[in-house]
């Protein structure tokens, strides 16, 4: 039995845990979590001192690496200062926070509205956008995450939606460029046809914004073809819609500039953010907004609220983060060692016939594992598992590499601190693990 004064070991912190608090995402007599005492840099350790390289940045948001004493400082700090107060209120740090974002976002965005994650980033940046339109429908795409909430799940297009229908009313996704087994690879041009398709049988007077992620996250890390993003930014502004980026995932140097729309010179309406904001220290997340967008509530009230919006902890520790990633040149390292993943992805590709597809853009990348290089038929169906891949997974866990095995990707988004050294350490593992699904190839 554990007590309050003894350390508990790593098997009691799993059966407590288990069955105590419920799991996300998971069905419960499945789940199977890594007990975790600390975590330093790139590493994590279990209450035993087993060691994991973390290369998902757990879940794409410890930026900065993990432990970093300025952070930690710098929230102690502010809570011996003010911990919290009402977000009516005004404080120094929620001042310096903002007017850092309003330097760092793209173009005019020069006003953020603070939640305290992503989906709440991407409700608020909806609700904004339906108010300021005075529209109703809202378009995502169909290969998108966009939250949990009632709403953002609702605006998701992949495969978690659906436990969570009927939703939001007034949700149209649109098909978006895409290179798998389904068609063959989508241009700029073929993607903005199904975009503007869909705008006219739905009615562009009806839609109050499009909600996309730059370079999509978990559903495949697809990067998009140049001239797409610019596209979207015209057709928008042709028909009074308004864009909004959800950069939760693909923000702070995670693509090798600060924002990945920058990748592409578009400046939207509306910029979410969270994840790498703080580098998760403590949650936060913020709407970034354009004029056209914050000057309708100059004497129109916004029906929208957090008790912890604009939180002093939260946001001392973004400062903190965004400090590190400025002083630490993250954001330059980040393009260098994408890089070097890209060489990495190549030779793995070059060396194993299971890895179809490879792709990054800075440290945002991963691995597609197929049957059959010739079909490009994925290790496993859409929406479902292989015992193939939970080998795959396996193996990477045993061998102390913990990332994101989705499907049939293995995800590579290691924090923006890793080393060459680290990088070619997590590659070898998954080198090996690739054995295993070489030996299930068919045809």
């Amino acid at each position: 039995m554990a007590t309050e004064s003894a350390p508990l070991t790593g098997d009691e912190i799993v059966e407590l845990s288990k069955r105590y608090t419920l799991y996300d995402w998971s069905a419960q007599s499945a789940v199977s979590p890594i007990p975790v005492a600390t975590a330093k840099g790139c590493e994590f350790f279990t209450p035993e001192g087993k060691r994991y390289l973390d290369f998902n940045s757990q879940l794409w948001c410890s930026n900065i690496g993990h432990g970093d004493p300025r952070v930690i400082q710098a929230v102690k700090d502010q809570a011996e200062q003010l911990a919290y107060i009402s977000p009516f209120m005004a404080t120094e740090v929620r001042a310096r926070l903002g007017q850092k974002l309003a330097e760092l976002l793209p173009g005019d965005l020069d006003k953020v509205f603070f939640t305290l994650g992503g989906a709440e980033a991407n409700e608020n940046a909806v609700r904004m956008a339906k108010m300021v339109t005075g529209r109703h429908k809202i378009l995502a795409r169909y290969r998108s995450y966009h939250g949990a909430t009632y709403g953002m799940i609702s605006l998701t297009g992949d495969p978690r939606r659906w436990a969570n229908e009927p939703g939001m009313p007034g949700v149209v996704h649109v098909l978006d460029a895409y290179h798998g087994p389904e068609r063959p690879f989508d241009d700029a041009a073929t993607a903005l046809q199904y975009l503007e398709e869909t705008i006219m049988l739905e009615g562009p007077s009806s839609i109050a914004a499009f909600i996309l992620e730059p370079v999509t996250g978990t559903n495949g890390i697809l990067i998009p073809p140049e001239g797409y993003l610019q596209g979207v930014r015209e057709i928008c502004d042709r028909y009074g819609i308004l864009m909004i980026a959800d950069e939760v995932m693909s923000g702070f140097g995670r693509t090798g500039e600060w924002f990945a729309v920058n990748h592409w010179g578009v400046v939207p309406d509306m910029i979410t953010m969270a994840k790498g904001l703080t580098s998760s220290y403590v949650p936060l997340g913020a709407v970034g907004i354009r004029p056209k967008v914050y000057e309708y509530f100059a004497d129109k009230v916004y029906f929208g609220g957090l008790t912890y919006n604009s939180h002093p902890l939260a946001c001392a520790a973004a400062l903190a983060a965004i400090r590190v990633l400025e002083e630490d040149g993250l954001i330059e390292h980040s393009r260098k060692m994408g890089e070097v993943m890209t060489r990495h992805h190549a030779e793995l590709q070059d060396k194993h016939p299971s890895v179809g597809l490879v792709r990054n853009i800075g440290l945002f990348g991963l691995l597609e594992i197929v049957k059959n290089r010739t079909t490009m038929e994925p290790m496993c169906p859409f929406n479902g598992a292989s015992d193939t891949m939970k080998a795959v997974g396996a193996y990477l866990l045993e061998h102390g590499l913990s990332t994101f095995v989705r499907w049939h990707n293995i995800m590579t988004n290691p924090p923006l601190i890793i080393t060459e050294a680290e990088l070619a350490e997590g590659f070898e593992i998954i080198d090996g693990a690739l054995g295993i699904a070489d030996a299930a190839m068919e045809g």
